[in-house]
């Protein structure tokens, strides 16, 4: 696929650190500077696709029909209120297809060969893994450049990554060699509380460059958003959690004019 369009891969086994949340608003921060920008939503919970407003009546085409050859990831994709965002929706069909595809020779290739379109239409693709390392997660990571990793600033914060890294490097050793970590981002921080101080302070100290500068605050608009199907930016753009994404959104661009030109 040609390096003009960029495909991250946001991931982390563990639930409810914010993948989804991150997935939507990094993506309309990248749609609002000018970015044309795709979600695919290979969750089978879908809550990317509810989060910015597609009803489940509407996911007539979705991920799942994806993976399975019948569209590719242009045909599947449906235009957000957001201006410059589509998204690939997901249904809960995508349970069931990993037993589908399993005995496929290309079967960690599917989506990179779904994407094979979208480098003339979009400049980032934002791929939402589901909370485990199984073959949607392998699919996600051999057809991106590089992986956004949302970690959440608690005791059990480290617990699992090194696991992720694991597979990240297997991945790059046996499926994807350009694969990289674009970077690691804290979520949920409560400056309030020592621990969560102390989270990041041992974050930065074992990844150094590799964790954004820019932190996401514990946030009352931005978890109330998906509700309306919105994006926090677009809910309340003033708001701490919005602000944030938008500073992320910048370093993201920063690392990935630097990935590139790697």
């Amino acid at each position: 696929m040609a390096d003009t369009c960029r495909v991250i891969t946001i991931a982390n086994q563990k639930g409810g650190v914010g993948k989804t949340t991150t997935a939507i608003n990094l993506a309309t921060a990248l749609a609002a500077i000018g970015e044309r920008v795709l979600i695919v939503d290979l969750d089978p919970q879908g809550n990317a696709s509810t989060g910015l407003g597609i009803e489940r009546e509407d996911r007539e085409i979705s991920s799942y029909d994806v993976l399975l050859g019948d569209c590719d990831a242009i045909e599947a994709s449906i235009p957000t209120a957001v201006p410059n965002l589509s998204i690939v929706p997901s249904t809960m069909d995508l349970l069931g297809v990993e037993m589908e595809i399993s005995g496929a020779e290309d079967r960690v290739f599917r989506l990179r060969k779904a994407l094979s379109r979208v480098a003339s239409r979009f400049s980032y693709v934002l791929v939402d893994c589901p909370p485990s390392l199984n073959l949607l997660t392998l699919n996600a990571m051999a057809a991106a450049h590089s992986i956004l990793v949302p970690l959440q600033t608690e005791f059990f914060a480290l617990e699992g990554l090194s696991q992720l890294l694991n597979t990240v490097e297997q991945v790059r050793r046996s499926i994807n060699p350009s694969l990289e970590i674009q970077g690691i981002v804290l979520t949920m921080f409560d400056k309030r509380n020592n621990l969560a101080l102390q989270v990041v302070e041992d974050v930065r100290s074992h990844l150094g460059d590799k964790v954004y500068q820019t932190v996401i605050p514990r946030n009352v608009r931005v978890s109330e958003a998906p509700s309306y199907g919105k994006p926090a930016i677009l809910y309340d753009l003033q708001c701490a959690g919005s602000q944030a994404y938008l500073q992320l959104a910048s370093e993201v661009i920063r690392r990935e004019r630097q990935l590139a030109a790697a």
